[in-house]
């Protein structure tokens, strides 16, 4: 019996750790506490980040030293904790499987790499920016509208298109190389040793950075050199088109969605159509009715809607009379 009493306690405390460290739960004022403190944790490690860069600073670097060394351990204890008590974060798995699931998922991933570089690859120090993203889930920034979840979904959506104009672009890339090292080679040997040399004037060309530490100084070269600045100007434009209209999609499709909630049922009416309309398209239907269609169903099949669809007798149109925008 005490046994339980003290599992049961020791379950309790675990669960009341929990509360504390999760992030934005305004009715706790504790874990409201603990996120603020977090907060101003992260914001002292990136500025000594910063300022130990500073030479004219070099005086206070012993002081940043041991700052960091208290921010990054907050850190640690923070982490060690997140992944005691991830059972309760992903309540239908055991322990362990919770436990590994928080290790691979994104705030674990940020939480580890915002750690290591305090002890070794202090290369990767600049991942301590992601911790930011903390402040993000805090102040519920993205709240009303997911910003990061509408630009990991157009990526998904997209990742064929932008994979093939990323491939359109390393094989520009290669190409311009092999030409320019053609042009240029005799002209400057030492430049372009080799077709592979000239990679980075082509990835500042074709990217349109141009930074200009290497340049054709041949007449050919110089002509090459335009018709590929050119060509990397329309390639590089395309998977930001790709992007950008990924997101108009996502923006008209979820505004869409929003506008059905809206709809009140009471409002949806259906219209079976007769021998009189058969045969007609769509959008000669709707330019003598004021109707916006949904859906249509045909022999015991839901369709959508086309403006160019021809309808059959029987089929029913599913939509609402008047504009659906409507407050």
């Amino acid at each position: 019996m005490t046994k339980q009493l003290q599992a049961g306690k020791f379950r309790w405390t675990r669960r009341n750790i929990f509360d504390i460290i999760q992030i934005g739960d305004k009715s706790n004022l504790v874990s409201r506490g603990f996120d603020f403190f977090i907060v101003i944790v992260i914001i002292t490690n990136i500025t000594v980040m910063f300022l130990d860069t500073f030479d004219a600073l070099a005086a206070f670097r012993g002081f940043f030293k041991v700052v960091e060394l208290v921010t990054t351990l907050i850190f640690c204890i923070e982490y060690i904790l997140r992944i005691w008590t991830a059972d309760f974060l992903y309540p239908k798995e055991t322990k362990l499987q919770a436990r590994l699931h928080f290790l691979r998922s994104y705030d674990g991933v940020v939480d580890l790499l915002t750690i290591i570089p305090a002890f070794f690859l202090t290369g990767f120090v600049a991942f301590r920016m992601l911790r930011v993203v903390r402040i993000f889930h805090l102040f519920r920034i993205n709240a009303h509208y997911d910003s990061f979840n509408v630009i990991t979904g157009v990526l998904l959506e997209k990742k064929n298109q932008i994979f093939s104009s990323l491939f359109i672009i390393v094989v520009l890339m290669m190409a311009s190389s092999l030409c320019i090292y053609s042009a240029e080679h005799e002209a400057q040997p030492e430049i372009f040793a080799n077709a592979f040399s000239g990679i980075w004037w082509s990835v500042s060309t074709v990217l349109t950075v141009g930074y200009g530490d290497i340049y054709p100084i041949t007449t050919l070269g110089k002509i090459m050199a335009i018709f590929i600045a050119f060509l990397g100007v329309g390639v590089v434009a395309i998977p930001t088109g790709i992007i950008s209209a990924g997101f108009v999609e996502r923006y008209t499709r979820d505004s869409q969605h929003n506008n059905y909630q809206k709809i009140d049922l009471q409002d949806i009416v259906e219209v079976k159509v007769d021998a009189a309309l058969d045969q007609i398209t769509l959008e000669e239907f709707l330019k003598h009715d004021d109707m916006d269609v949904y859906l249509l169903l045909r022999d015991g099949l839901t369709v959508l809607p086309r403006p160019d669809m021809k309808l059959h007798k029987d089929d029913i149109l599913v939509g609402r009379v008047g504009d659906p925008h409507e407050a």
